[in-house]
């Protein structure tokens, strides 16, 4: 099976200027852990998982001092995983491990197509297992 036919075809991302609440406000609404970033052009550019925003939410300390969030572009990461659309599902299983990642950027002719993450994996998995009665 080609990772086309297991991926999500929404590649739902955020501008690498907004600040954090932002990010998370937009993936809470879409149900999911991780959002690409993408630079003015609509390049990607990284990506922003939950963990990463629990990082900086859990830095914040009541102060005195009046205090500016960070830009996503500043605790993103810049290593977006990528694989091809025509590649295997067990190649893209096999890079999220390798990788120790949870999704990756899906491109077609160096565009961005789609995401694959280990849950798409598993309910392919799980449909291809279970036997209707």
């Amino acid at each position: 099976m080609k990772v086309r036919e297991a991926m999500n075809q929404d590649v739902i991302s955020v501008n690498f200027n907004i600040r954090p609440l932002e990010a998370f406000e937009k993936m809470y609404k879409e149900g999911i852990r991780r959002i690409f970033v993408v630079d003015d052009d609509g390049n990607p550019i990284g990506v922003l998982s939950y963990s990463d925003l629990i990082g900086v939410f859990g830095s914040l300390r009541p102060t005195l001092n009046k205090y500016t969030p960070p830009k996503i572009g500043d605790i993103m990461s810049e290593n977006i995983i990528t694989i091809s659309a025509e590649d295997n599902i067990e190649d893209a299983a096999n890079l999220m491990l390798r990788a120790d990642v949870s999704g990756l950027l899906v491109l077609d002719d160096e565009k961005p197509v789609g995401v694959i993450t280990k849950t798409d994996i598993c309910r392919m998995v799980a449909a291809e297992l279970l036997v209707p009665l």
